[in-house]
């Protein structure tokens, strides 16, 4: 019998049930694979509290690492033993197996761990639109990375070294100031200190920065305003500090002419060769040495309850894996 961590209604992470179900077998263009490993992302924590409305009941949770079990009729390209990742769109990554459209599924090459497939999935394939499809960064550009010593963020910061860019990184304590520092930021600025938008022009000379890179939202809106260069552009891309509304083009226009997009990722890898490439650059990434994993902490998938506590208390750092 499978098991997944389910919610019958949105709150707090109480509403979490890790519960018993039947599996059927896999139908039509599907594959069922047996997690070993599933990665935690703060959209799940969206999908929990209702900030992202979903269907209920649901089972939380969109990346994970594991192995094909069985394969439904009209699948080609996977097989029963193969190791095969999957991050989105559809959820389910909570369970000890599942069926999965093949669609959705990437292979996993042999030099790269469960776990840290588990990792780095979603949160890298991020990582590699929101710079290289969506911002287009380029070498030489000057870049405000909020949370870098997050688990998007480490990988953000990592991979615009590694493509000649300037970093400067936003963090909330010494250890992860710490951190961000040995990951190759160049500036690191303490939130709970400084003034972001006055130390990124201090550190820019008063020009400020052509990208930002804010998945924290509502909380960190104002400073990206002002931090960002003349038709600079902001990406907001997560609500970890609330979801930013009334946006106001005037403002936007008085800031520089500036550019802003809330970006999602499937618009940007939206079908199973999309996903392919971004997963091969994401993985050449960590052949490179960009990249890692990074994992601070793990829990055992039944207690996902307690991880949802402990990523919303800001008391993880880096990537958290759940293990079935």
């Amino acid at each position: 019998m499978a098991h997944v961590a389910r919610i019958t209604r949105t709150g707090g992470p109480e509403v979490i049930e890790w519960v018993e179900t039947d599996l059927p077998k896999p139908g039509e263009g599907e594959v069922r694979i047996r997690a070993t490993a599933v990665g935690l992302n703060y959209i799940d924590t969206y999908h929990r509290t209702g900030l992202y409305s979903i269907e209920l009941p649901a089972i939380l949770g969109s990346e994970g690492a594991g192995v094909v079990e069985a394969v439904g009729e009209g699948v080609t390209g996977f097989a029963e033993g193969d190791r095969v990742g999957t991050f989105g769109p559809s959820r389910g990554a909570y369970a000890t197996e599942r069926n999965v459209k093949a669609a959705e599924l990437v292979k996993l090459p042999d030099g790269i761990a469960d776990r840290d497939a588990a990792a780095l999935l979603l949160k890298g394939c991020t990582a590699e639109f929101l710079i290289e499809r969506c911002a287009r960064v380029e070498q030489g550009q000057t870049v405000l990375v909020y949370a870098a010593a997050g688990g998007v963020g480490h990988i953000l910061v990592g991979w615009l070294k590694a493509i000649g860019a300037t970093v400067i990184g936003v963090v909330g304590s010494k250890g992860k100031a710490e951190t961000a520092k040995a990951i190759g930021a160049d500036h690191v600025i303490r939130h709970d200190q400084e003034d972001i938008a006055a130390r990124v022009r201090e550190i820019t000379n008063g020009a400020g920065v052509p990208v930002v890179l804010d998945g924290v939202g509502k909380a960190t809106w104002q400073a990206s305003l002002d931090s960002a260069a003349r038709r600079g552009l902001i990406v907001s891309y997560g609500n970890a500090g609330g979801q930013v509304d009334g946006v106001n083009l005037g403002v936007i226009a008085q800031k520089g002419s500036l550019f802003v997009t809330r970006p999602i990722l499937f618009d940007y890898v939206p079908g199973p060769a999309d996903k392919q490439a971004a997963v091969d650059r994401l993985f050449a990434m960590v052949e490179k040495g960009a990249v890692s994993a990074r994992i601070g902490q793990t829990f055992a998938l039944a207690d996902a309850a307690e991880a949802h506590r402990a990523i919303e208390a800001s008391d993880t750092e880096g990537a958290t894996v759940l293990l079935p």
